[in-house]
């Protein structure tokens, strides 16, 4: 088992709805496991990055913090161990960011391969906001604000990795000392869950993904409509399994691996039709997902406690953040007015 008691780590997600099937097999199962065998856990909500695509909808992301906050108590954090910090309450993440700006050029940022592909995807051109744009500086803000060393995400977001090191290592030089850290990835066995259609990755935005509360209904209704074998016509028919959601689903989901190796041999050899395979994946995803939905539905009776868990684990990453903070301005050469004590308790 590896040794991760050294390690301080930074995760988070965005408000934009819900959280979903995708997010818990790509880094939610990562933090858990991780949960009290590391030196810190902060799990950030990243509010002010969700803002950077969806400043026309504010009100719907202030709303998806606490949603957010459910799902993140619902599938087990403990936010004593892996403290919720909501991204707008530490604004010396923004002055990170500004900082790092000057570290950074435009074209660098362009040729960000995941920032490319998500322009691409929603189909910003060169209309594509400033704060989007700028998403991989926040991103590094956020990570050496608290001198995280490993980050769990998808493997989308290896390159977001590679330029916090860029401009980590650039504030080192800067400095002539180690201010930060190596951040390293942390891939989970299930880095890019497909969506339902198999088209494109498990997305709140492209609806093509299951939520971690959905009903009962809803989950049986979405297995039904997952994209299998459009060749696998008779049961008798040798079937495809690459590119097939439900084997997918299976290998993400499944507790017993054996199980799906067989299921696999069978479908390839032919003589297994999808019906199986898809009451077999509706059987594994209602056993995941029932006790999430009955702990988020209870929780979700108190919403004032779940927000102060977030306050709380805010005010904290607050103290952290604000050191750091320090420590860069004096890097970049900038006068400090007021100790950053001071500062914190006149605005708490």
């Amino acid at each position: 088992m590896d040794d991760y008691s050294n390690d301080i780590i930074l995760t988070g997600d965005r408000p934009t709805g819900p959280l979903h099937l995708g997010h818990y097999a790509g880094s939610l199962v990562n933090r858990l496991a991780l949960q009290g065998r590391c030196r810190r856990q902060y799990v950030l909500i990243a509010d002010c990055q969700a803002l950077t695509d969806n400043a026309g909808g504010a009100g719907r992301v202030a709303h998806n913090v606490l949603e957010v906050a459910l799902d993140y108590l619902a599938v087990g954090l403990d936010p004593e161990r892996s403290p919720f910090v909501l991204q707008s309450g530490v604004p010396e993440l923004c002055e990170l960011t500004m900082l790092y700006l000057n570290l950074v050029t435009v074209a660098r940022l362009e040729r960000n391969p995941t920032v490319k592909a998500e322009i691409q995807s929603r189909g910003f051109s060169r209309d594509v906001p400033a704060g989007f744009l700028c998403y991989p500086v926040a991103q590094a803000a956020d990570i050496t604000a608290f001198k995280a060393t490993l980050v769990p995400v998808g493997d989308d977001q290896l390159p977001m990795i590679e330029q916090t090191g860029e401009i980590a290592a650039r504030v080192n030089r800067l400095a002539g000392r180690d201010v930060f850290p190596e951040a390293k990835a942390l891939l989970s066995t299930t880095p890019r869950l497909p969506g339902l259609d198999g088209k494109a990755k498990a997305s709140k935005s492209l609806g093509n993904a299951i939520s971690l509360s959905a009903s009962a209904d809803e989950v049986s209704r979405a297995v039904q409509a997952m994209f299998t074998d459009p060749g696998h016509l008779r049961v008798s028919d040798p079937g495809q399994v690459e590119g097939n959601v439900v084997f997918a689903y299976l290998d993400a989901f499944d507790p017993d691996k054996a199980a799906v190796e067989d299921l696999r041999a069978h479908y390839r050899r032919g003589g297994l039709g999808d019906a199986v395979l898809k009451k077999r994946l509706d059987g594994v995803l209602q056993d995941l997902l029932a006790p999430i939905r009955e702990r988020r539905a209870r929780l979700a009776r108190d919403p004032g406690q779940v927000m102060r868990f977030v306050a709380q684990g805010t005010h904290a990453a607050r103290e952290v953040a604000a050191r750091t903070l320090s420590e860069v301005r004096r890097v970049f050469g900038l006068r400090e007015l007021e100790p950053a004590a001071k500062r914190l308790a006149a605005t708490w």
